[in-house]
């Protein structure tokens, strides 16, 4: 399975840490959020830290412009349709995450991986609310993302070893260590 377009929901803190490593990694990435001013926050936070690696030489200007070009901004999760595999990073509320987990099933294609980062909600839990278990997965980044190297995967009981393995794969191409 080759990702190009990755989705995150959620664009505060962890969200937009996930959406700047994805897009540095050369992925095309949709960054979604309820409201304009969250998804502007999001990126506005994006900016500020490419800006910081250009004033350190650890990044060009025009690699900075590159990749404030591959993140789009969303307010629709149907625009989720596009991404081939998606991380909810929404706030760590059951309710809330239950529904953008079924709303997902609906939108994505049927070979999409769907991962949480939480830190608290069990994933087999999360992952009976989609008709796609099997492709369900925990992600749970460490913050701050753009620093913390470290990237927790966390199985539910019918996870396939194939949304593992590709997982795996995911978060060392974005260049992050898996445990």
């Amino acid at each position: 399975m080759t990702i190009q377009t990755f989705g995150v929901i959620g664009a505060g803190q962890m969200g937009n840490g996930i959406a700047q490593v994805a897009a540095m990694s050369g992925l095309d990435v949709i960054m979604n959020d309820i409201s304009e001013a969250f998804v502007q926050r999001g990126l506005s936070t994006i900016t500020k830290n490419l800006g910081r690696a250009v004033a350190k030489g650890k990044l060009a200007t025009d690699e900075k412009e590159v990749i404030l070009g591959r993140i789009k901004t969303s307010l629709d999760l149907k625009d989720m349709a596009a991404a081939d595999f998606v991380v909810e990073a929404a706030t760590e509320r059951e309710d809330l995450k239950f529904k953008i987990f079924a709303d997902l099933d609906g939108i994505c294609s049927p070979g999409t991986i769907l991962s949480s980062n939480t830190s608290s909600i069990p994933i087999g839990r999360i992952a009976a609310q989609t008709g796609r278990p099997d492709k369900v997965i925990g992600m749970h980044f460490m913050n701050p993302v753009p620093v913390m190297k470290l990237v927790e995967l966390i199985r539910g009981f019918v996870t396939s070893d194939h949304t593992l393995n590709i997982t795996k794969a995911f978060v060392e191409k974005i260049g992050k260590t898996p445990i």
